[in-house]
């Protein structure tokens, strides 16, 4: 490491490959059930670690225990990671993927009257249906809708609200 630091480029990278299987012995060690992924990640992650701070090696001072040190706070940080990752998650039986399940497919109650969809849309207030034609009909998006109507994006929003509360009640879909 004293050569590495001065620049021998060469000695830095035999200190790599000799320090390599013994970080992964280190790894194995103390992770005994992690895959042979997992310790080549925290290898690297050390192995980087290394490169990162090889200026605070001090040649006075033992060099393994100094590598050490650097494997059990990548192990430790591993730990939390792996913990806080599952702290977060939520165990589930396989979920079926939509389409393929028949329950998936299950047609809801869905209202299917065009005509009379079409009857309900035409007796809205004039704000409350050009809302639902621009933004449900055609498809516009808020912004583009506002600017055609001349109003607000909030206004619209209010006006597309109360357009679908109006269409259920009309629909008895409430």
């Amino acid at each position: 490491m004293q050569a590495a630091q001065a620049g021998d480029m060469r000695a830095y990278e035999r200190l790599l490959k000799e320090i390599t299987p013994k970080l992964r012995q280190m790894v194995r060690r103390r992770r005994q059930f992690f895959t042979a992924e997992e310790v080549e990640d925290i290898v690297q992650e050390v192995l980087l670690s290394v490169h990162a701070v090889r200026a605070t090696f001090d040649p006075k001072r033992p060099f393994m225990p100094w590598l050490s040190t650097i494997a059990h706070n990548r192990l430790i940080d591993s730990a939390r990671r792996y913990y806080r990752g599952k702290l977060n998650e939520v165990q589930m039986d396989e979920l079926p993927v939509t389409f393929a399940d028949d329950w998936t497919n299950v047609e809801s109650e869905a209202y299917r009257d065009p005509e009379e969809l079409s009857i309900a849309i035409k007796s809205l207030p004039e704000g409350q249906r050009k809302a639902i034609e621009m933004l449900k009909l055609r498809e516009m998006s808020l912004k583009e809708a506002a600017a055609a109507s001349g109003t607000t994006v909030g206004a619209l929003k209010v006006s597309i609200h109360r357009a679908i509360l109006n269409l259920r009640k009309a629909l008895n879909r409430e």
